[in-house]
């Protein structure tokens, strides 16, 4: 006699898109692109092209994104056969919180630690998880916003410098 299994799905979590704690893939290329021109800051503009190639962001959706960027006053551009993208605001100024918010809005764990959203939770004021999740949230928006473009770009260059090419065949 063959016995039979019978599976059941149990769903185990909702994701509230609107306030998502992964970072879009968008939000993604807009991080590696400014990290891009944070590379280059105080030299010479780059084209959409050289951004997309060196990060891996598709030129389209890059340029779409360096358009919101610029209007926000994250990056500015130079016409012209020597023109393309700059950073407009100092490495050093420009935090990973800043353009997470701009590109993504609100970040956390769930949408009741964010912004006013707390009244629509069935337990708002008597949940035993609110603790915790405000830890998760304030540790996120701590490295975030404490993560500069400047950080990033010294900690990149100190990874080359220790790299050492193997020419053995």
């Amino acid at each position: 006699m063959r016995k039979s299994y019978y599976y059941i799905t149990i769903p185990i979590g909702i994701v509230d898109k609107e306030f998502a704690m992964l970072v879009s893939k968008r939000c993604q290329y807009a991080l590696r692109a400014v990290f891009e021109l944070a590379k280059h800051y105080g030299q010479y503009p780059l084209k959409a092209a050289q951004i997309a190639e060196s990060q891996a962001i598709p030129v389209r959706f890059l340029e779409v994104i360096l358009c919101e960027l610029k209007k926000a006053g994250f990056v500015k551009s130079q016409r012209g056969n020597a023109g393309g993208y700059l950073l407009a605001i100092p490495p050093e100024k420009l935090t990973v919180g800043d353009l997470i918010r701009f590109i993504q809005g609100p970040f956390g764990p769930v949408s009741c630690v964010i912004g006013d959203s707390q009244e629509s939770c069935p337990l708002y004021g008597d949940c035993a998880f609110m603790p915790m999740w405000e830890k998760v949230q304030k540790s996120i928006n701590g490295i975030y916003d404490n993560t500069t473009y400047r950080e990033l770009v010294d900690q990149e260059r100190r990874k080359e410098e220790q790299y050492v090419p193997s020419y053995s065949i």
